[in-house]
């Protein structure tokens, strides 16, 4: 029995953790009759990837990286990870299609959490770009894909481990000619400025993320720096080359003394990061890692938060009701609630997955330290403000939505635990996340 968390580190249970390396291992795991939930790095935040008193099956084990084709297209292992296979195809001139803002996650924990990065308003999240899953579930194994058995390939998207245990996926990689984005940046002293200047020129660019000083107020509440950006090509760069990152060369040791990260740090560390962008810089070569990864450069970051976690609260709300978006910076500004980290981006259009979380509009991602004493108000009122407005939160980031609210936020939950139903009529697939949020009841 082993204790295990989330990246947030919040709340934590104790489960049997059995690594597996082939589907028979997993068929066996679901013949014990316990339940059961995979698990790959254990970077969602929350507790989707843990299962009180029953079986966490470690999926890195499963660690095969097929050829890449002349087209793009890998087979690789669910446990694979995005930084192995980055060290792999990076040289050979590929990328990943959709990365989160982490290389520690692994190809099925991408796909069980439908993962989106700073292009999906242009192509989209991870699912879009897979042709096909090997999947064990505890009828059999079988292999889905968006044109082989739909409903249930589009079910597993997003789903958080709910429809069975990923053992294979076939991807379509994104050709480049370099390790290097070139990347545009942009200073505006207000929330709409930015908005507005993110409405106005996204289609222009591939990658697009906005970080939030959730700090300030009054007339710079919402203060930002905008990067925007493509990967370059051979003839951009004087020295063009193809080097994957490489691994992380700070480490936090041991969890940072409660109240490290307080709004007078915080405070601190906004200002000196505003004031250290540049107001308007366009085409500056930045490396793939820090472009994409920035946080990977520092192993186990989380222990910065303290002993008592931190919670990432993510929601996408519709584009015409960008009002959120303000309202959920004036309120943690004005309690003076700290967030060392927000992340604005924009979403194009959904996929047709009923528990995938982008769908059009905006979406915000705040990391949050566990302890002021008006942080559980505060969000409990955000997530009406969402729910009204006909958004979401992320599933592979929440630690505590009410059910209630999960049914208004994924109003085709219902239709998800019909099918879910059919391929595993005993519930054998269960996680802390889904009992909380009674997901299979529909």
């Amino acid at each position: 029995m082993r204790a295990l968390a989330g990246w947030g580190r919040t709340a934590p249970s104790h489960a049997e953790v059995l690594t597996v390396a082939t589907e028979e291992q997993v068929l066996a795991a679901f013949a014990t009759g316990r339940s059961v939930i995979a698990r790959g790095l254990g970077r969602s935040y929350g507790d989707a990837a843990q299962s009180g008193g029953g079986l966490v099956l470690d999926n890195r084990g499963l660690d095969q990286v097929g050829d890449i084709g002349p087209d793009g297209v890998v087979r690789l292992g669910a446990g694979v990870s995005i930084d192995d296979l980055l060290a792999r195809s990076i040289p050979e001139g590929w990328f990943v299609p959709v990365t989160p803002g982490t290389r520690q996650v692994t190809i099925g924990g991408a796909l069980a959490a439908d993962v989106h990065g700073k292009n999906h308003h242009v192509e989209g999240s991870f699912a879009s770009h897979v042709r096909s899953v090997r999947l064990v579930t505890p009828t059999g194994v079988c292999t889905v894909g968006p044109d082989r058995d739909p409903s249930l390939f589009w079910a597993t998207a997003g789903a958080m481990g709910l429809t069975g245990v990923a053992t294979e996926v076939e991807l379509t990689l994104t050709s480049i000619e370099t390790d290097q984005v070139l990347v545009d940046t942009d200073r505006y002293d207000d929330l709409d400025a930015v908005m507005a200047a993110m409405r106005e020129g996204d289609a222009r660019y591939r990658y697009s993320v906005a970080w939030v000083d959730c700090m300030s107020r009054g007339r710079h509440l919402g203060r930002a720096i905008l990067t925007r950006g493509d990967h370059a090509r051979a003839e951009d760069l004087d020295r063009p080359r193809l080097a994957a990152p490489g691994p992380a060369r700070l480490g936090v040791p041991f969890a940072a003394p409660p109240g490290l990260l307080n709004p007078w740090s915080i405070t601190a560390f906004n200002e000196a990061w505003f004031r250290m962008a540049p107001r308007h810089r366009e085409r500056e070569p930045q490396p793939l890692g820090r472009f994409f990864h920035p946080l990977d450069g520092v192993r186990d970051w989380n222990r910065l938060y303290g002993p008592r976690g931190f919670v990432q609260y993510q929601f996408v709300v519709p584009d015409e009701r960008d009002g959120v978006v303000r309202a959920a910076v004036e309120r943690l500004a004005g309690a003076r609630v700290p967030s060392f980290l927000a992340v604005l981006k924009r979403f194009g259009p959904a996929d047709p997955a009923p528990l995938s979380f982008p769908q059009p509009g905006w979406t915000l991602a705040l990391d949050l330290p566990v302890g002021p004493a008006s942080l559980p108000g505060i969000l409990d009122e955000l997530d009406e403000l969402v729910a009204e407005a006909g958004g979401r939160v992320y599933l592979a980031k929440d630690a505590r939505l009410r059910p209630e609210l999960a049914r208004v936020m994924y109003p085709r939950l219902a239709e998800f635990a019909a099918l879910a139903d059919t391929i595993d009529p005993e519930r054998r697939l269960v996680s802390d996340l889904a009992r909380r949020l009674r997901l299979r009841e529909g």
